[in-house]
């Protein structure tokens, strides 16, 4: 069939299509290299490393040895320990950061005076680097810092926070809670805001007070950013890394000794870099595991 007057034939169309798609991939292009050599290709690496027995400085190179490096964390105490460790962090930080951004999200999604100025306040901690945040609180947490003056204050004699092997890790997950509030309130507010009004309203004409309307129209209208919350603070908790580096080291005794802690000693300090890639494999299969329980159990039987 001829193409009417004016329009461009089939082959023209197609060559024009074909520019278009060659022009696309050129701008893809430079991300889609960053992505795979800086990182699908060393995570493939560090895979074929866990099969592996191998230090940088040996003179060999890695000798494949199967599924030893596996079969060696099965019976590693110390391995155990720090999957215990990263568990009970998760735990402790995750439900109360949550619980008490939610909380934040509702008083804030009101308008009163100064509102945003209190927005604000609450979201710097999360825009402050994690390293420099906890450089900032090893001084508060120190002899002579802020909580123990605060104690003195009050009669109260001073605690060794961070070198006690009971309460180290409460002293780094509080530091988490508040490192992490003001993203997770401001990602719960824009869910909130994302609430039609017409929802409310519709409640309170069938009578529904403040909680009813809490339970049947805020919270499964902010279940799928509950999900993401949830999801991400997980994936981010699991890998601790810098806190513990610079707050405690994995010490006293591995109290706080992560996985991810332990991946890095095991790595850069004993050079036994086929062990830690297993570990880290086994922390990402782990993390895929309980970031997918959690979500079904946020967004609860599908009816």
């Amino acid at each position: 069939m001829t193409p009417p007057p004016g329009s461009p034939s089939g082959p023209r169309r197609r060559r024009r299509w074909s520019r278009s798609a060659i022009v696309g991939l050129l701008f893809v292009l430079p991300a889609a290299l960053y992505i795979i050599i800086f990182q699908l290709i060393p995570v493939f690496y560090g895979l074929i490393l866990s099969f592996t027995t191998y230090s940088p400085l040996s003179r060999s190179g890695p000798e494949f040895t199967g599924v030893d490096n596996y079969a060696e964390l099965l019976g590693d105490a110390e391995f155990g320990n720090a999957l215990l460790v990263t568990g009970r962090y998760v735990l402790q930080v995750l439900p109360i950061t949550v619980v008490i951004a939610l909380l934040l999200a509702l008083l804030v999604n009101r308008p009163f005076k100064g509102v945003g100025l209190f927005r604000s306040a609450l979201y710097v901690p999360h825009i402050v680097s994690l390293t420099a945040v906890s450089m900032v609180w090893l001084w508060m947490y120190s002899q002579t810092g802020l909580f123990n003056e605060i104690l003195g204050f009050f009669g109260m004699p001073a605690q060794s926070w961070l070198l006690d092997a009971d309460s180290s890790l409460n002293a780094v997950s509080a530091m988490r809670i508040w490192k992490a509030l003001g993203s997770n309130m401001v990602l719960l507010l824009a869910g909130l805001q994302s609430i039609p009004r017409e929802l409310y309203e519709a409640a309170r004409v069938d009578g529904a007070g403040r909680w009813a309307s809490f339970r049947y129209v805020t919270l499964p209208g902010l279940r799928p950013m509950l999900v993401y919350v949830v999801a991400m603070d997980i994936i981010y908790l699991a890998q601790g890394f810098a806190e513990i580096y610079v707050l405690t080291q994995g010490g006293p005794l591995g109290s706080t000794t992560t996985v991810n802690y332990l991946i890095y000693t095991e790595a850069f300090q004993y050079n036994q870099m086929g062990s830690a890639s297993a570990m880290a494999f086994v922390l990402f299969a782990l993390i895929i595991g309980f970031s997918v329980l959690a979500v079904r159990g946020v967004m609860g039987k599908q009816r």
